[in-house]
């Protein structure tokens, strides 16, 4: 079996211009391996279908371009050149002829290129959507082979060009964006109330992690931090955003537009989940009345595990204190599963008094006193951000950013190939 595939071009009446063969396909037994297009017989027919139409596109808007749209005279030509325009289904070179304005009317300059100045990008929206979609997640050498793979773009494009155009959208998306603001709360609460009613709560996660900077000397210099964050709507729906700390000028702005991207509103309730550092607990303030501020139960009992086993590692004559110790430890992450911070440092100073009873103390004591009293700064100072997380657990509510480590994952580890494990606040 042969089949021949061909575009027809046909005027806004209906008659035909012309024809054009744009591939042949020969089948014959019918086989797993044969059935449909392949991959490479598809890429051709796209690219010899790209060309043909844009071709034609462009001929028409020429011809429409060679007379004075005021008074109808045909415009003399200078001459031509070659422009290349990168499309999603190959690069295509077009001849731009250079003409000569009217002189019916003023002009700046005496001659200009109709279809230069018509395509002044040279590479097409969905082109470059997939470029920055694919760069924006994995690293630019992957995009490209991952593009090549799958579109007729031939070797065409490459890592520097990917780049290129990612760092270009980039900086008209951050042009587009708002001012910074300390507030973005607007209104009072009578017009709050007469706004419609939200679809739903939003729940917002927010971590950070560390990588190496590229010109970093050393193992200890040359990091730098990334927040990252997750929002979820009460159906499901989510959005990843992450910026780099002390680059970015517009961090709370970055973060109130995703919010408003998925439809936030002045009534609409927010529960916001950190980690209670100073860097994303002061992001996620002001940025709406509702908002509901938790400390992240994950971060809580983490310090708490590693305390843990700070003490079954104590040896000697601290081995006494051991049971005490574990004792407290459990009931201290008891109270705050609870949400009762005053008993847990109660606990937790009776924790030191038993360590600081000792006359000389070891090592391993003195680390686990350290860690100890850094906790108890730690909840003290996140006092108001911590909620019964038993009673929100048993009703289903989000207690742990668990969501966002796999958002840490995804926009960190991944796009920047990182082998080790992300190193986390």
């Amino acid at each position: 079996m042969m089949m021949r595939v061909q575009v027809v071009i046909e005027s806004t009446a209906g008659e035909p211009i012309a024809v054009h063969e744009i591939g042949c396909l020969h089948r014959e037994e019918l086989r797993p391996d044969t059935v449909g297009l392949t991959l490479a017989e598809a890429k051709t027919v796209l690219a010899r279908l790209q060309q043909r139409l844009v071709e034609q596109q462009a001929a028409e808007y020429l011809w429409a371009q060679s007379r004075c749209p005021h008074c109808g005279t045909k415009r003399s030509h200078k001459g031509a050149h070659t422009i290349t325009l990168r499309t999603l289904f190959g690069k295509l070179r077009l001849k731009s002829p250079r003409l000569y304005h009217c002189q019916c009317q003023r002009h700046p300059a005496r001659t200009f290129s109709p279809l230069a100045e018509r395509l002044p990008e040279r590479t097409t929206p969905e082109l470059l959507y997939l470029e920055t979609k694919w760069a924006s997640l994995i690293p630019y050498e992957m995009t490209t082979k991952l593009l090549d793979e799958v579109l007729p773009i031939g070797k065409h494009v490459n890592a520097a060009t990917v780049r290129n155009h990612l760092q270009a959208v980039a900086e008209r998306t951050e042009a587009e964006l708002g001012d910074e603001q300390v507030c973005f709360i607007e209104g009072c609460s009578r017009d709050w109330a007469t706004l419609p009613r939200p679809d739903g709560p939003l729940t917002v996660g927010l971590d950070g992690g560390y990588v190496h900077s590229c010109d970093k000397t050393s193992r200890k210099d040359g990091w730098f931090e990334v927040i990252a964050g997750k929002s979820i709507t009460a159906e499901g729906a989510a959005k990843c955003f992450a910026f780099v700390h002390r680059y970015d000028t517009k961090p709370k702005r970055r973060v109130f537009e995703v919010l408003k991207s998925q439809g936030m509103q002045m009534n609409q309730q927010i529960t916001l989940l950190s980690d209670g550092g100073d860097t994303v607990r002061q992001l996620q303030l002001y940025l709406n009345p509702q908002a509901e501020h938790l400390l992240d139960w994950f971060h809580v009992t983490l310090r708490i595990t590693v305390m843990t086993q700070m003490a079954k590692g104590l040896e000697g004559k601290d081995v006494t204190i051991q049971p005490a110790v574990l004792k407290e430890l459990e009931r201290s992450k008891w109270y705050l599963w609870h949400g009762n911070v005053y008993e847990a440092c109660i606990s937790i100073d009776n924790l030191e008094l038993v360590l600081d009873n000792e006359d000389e103390l070891t090592a391993k004591c003195r680390s686990l006193l350290r860690a100890l009293r850094d906790f108890r700064v730690y909840i003290t100072t996140n006092a108001r951000l911590i909620p019964n997380y038993g009673e929100r657990w048993r009703y289903g509510e989000a207690i742990a950013t668990g969501f966002v480590e796999s958002t840490i994952n995804q926009v960190v580890s991944k796009r920047f190939v990182k082998k080790q494990a992300l190193l986390h606040r």
